[in-house]
């Protein structure tokens, strides 16, 4: 095996290869050539490249990666990525791809950060005198099998009793609630500016955090999303009170699954609403009812609300590749040295 590197902002030119190599490792919608390009435009700095691995003519690995500082490269991992930008076909090991990388990659690479990893979708490798891995998050899907009603049978009584009161109080107040949900290429820049415009007036805009049609994040998520409608392959779900936009989920698909990649809400609604999850429930009724998915994915981090709605979790971790062993061994020395200085000022 052996790798080459690119400069990612050409990725234009291989995008056809990444897709192929995409098609035949059945991988992620988190990983498509849709999903990867716009990250580039939008969020990479210029240093980053795209490694390529080929064995005996075939391409069986690919990657976005980047410098992290002297001696250390990373999988590329803008916030908007839920999982590391790495492509690899089944029945390779992990070390021996990450082993032949590490003297492809400018000056000399001492260690490497995989990051991000799905277990489902990269099976977490056994530690080694060049390999650790390490915990990242927990993330949360929901099973979309059998009948919505079983399924929401088997919810906790506080939340279908809440919801219900919720259906009940808006019904009163003379207030309809409806899901919309749209897939067209057309509706993208429509569907973003409303996502902003929600988004912007929450607390998220104080932190500069808050998508815009007009910013980083809405630039990408337009084009990204725009990707994927034009294969059919994406979906915005809006949530109305009435007249009122108050809840939004930005989703992207496969033959298997819908990934929530984006949720947010209007703020103005009074707590006694929860329009995040009212829609969260007619979306999945629907989803059940369809039968076209076999889970819906969230990917971020596992919230309070999540265990509500389901038990599946998992934990998503980090990979570190240390060129030579020893590299390992005082890595693992020095953090743990770190660990018990932190606790001793901890307890004085």
């Amino acid at each position: 095996m052996k790798w080459h590197t690119h400069p990612a902002a050409a990725f234009a030119a291989q995008s056809s290869a990444w897709s192929a190599l995409h098609a035949r490792c059945a991988a992620s919608p988190m990983l498509a050539a849709e999903f990867v390009a716009p990250l580039i435009a939008q969020f990479g700095s210029g240093a980053e490249l795209l490694a390529v691995c080929t064995d005996h003519g075939r391409t069986v690995a690919m990657a976005l990666v980047t410098p992290q500082g002297r001696g250390v490269w990373a999988s590329f991992q803008p916030a908007q990525a839920p999982i590391g930008l790495w492509l690899q076909e089944e029945g390779i090991a992990l070390a021996d791809l990450l082993a032949a990388l590490m003297p492809a990659l400018p000056g000399l690479a001492l260690v490497f950060g995989l990051t991000q990893c799905d277990p489902d979708l990269l099976a977490r490798p056994a530690p080694s005198a060049q390999l650790r891995t390490m915990d990242y998050i927990d993330t949360a899907r929901i099973t979309l099998a059998g009948s919505f009603d079983a399924y929401w049978q088997a919810r906790g009584k506080n939340l279908r009793g809440n919801l219900k009161k919720q259906r009940a109080k808006l019904d009163k107040d003379g207030v309809a609630p409806r899901m919309q949900v749209s897939r067209a290429v057309a509706e993208v820049a429509a569907a973003i500016a409303d996502y902003g415009r929600l988004e912007s007036a929450g607390w998220k805009a104080g932190g500069g955090t808050a998508v815009s049609a007009d910013n980083a994040q809405g630039r990408y998520y337009r084009a990204m999303l725009e990707g994927f409608c034009a294969r059919g392959a994406g979906s915005m779900y809006r949530y109305w009170f009435g007249e009122q936009l108050v809840a939004m989920d930005l989703c992207i698909e496969d033959a298997r699954q819908i990934i929530v990649l984006k949720t947010t809400y209007d703020e103005s609604v009074p707590n006694s609403l929860s329009p995040t999850l009212l829609m969260r429930e007619e979306a999945c009724r629907a989803l059940f009812d369809e039968g076209r998915f076999a889970r819906l994915e969230f990917y971020g981090k596992v919230m309070e609300w999540h265990t509500r709605w389901t038990d599946e979790v998992r934990t998503l971790y980090h990979v570190n590749f240390y060129r030579w062993p020893a590299l390992g061994r005082l890595h693992a020395l020095w953090q743990s040295r770190r660990a018990r200085t932190s606790k001793a000022h901890h307890v004085s």
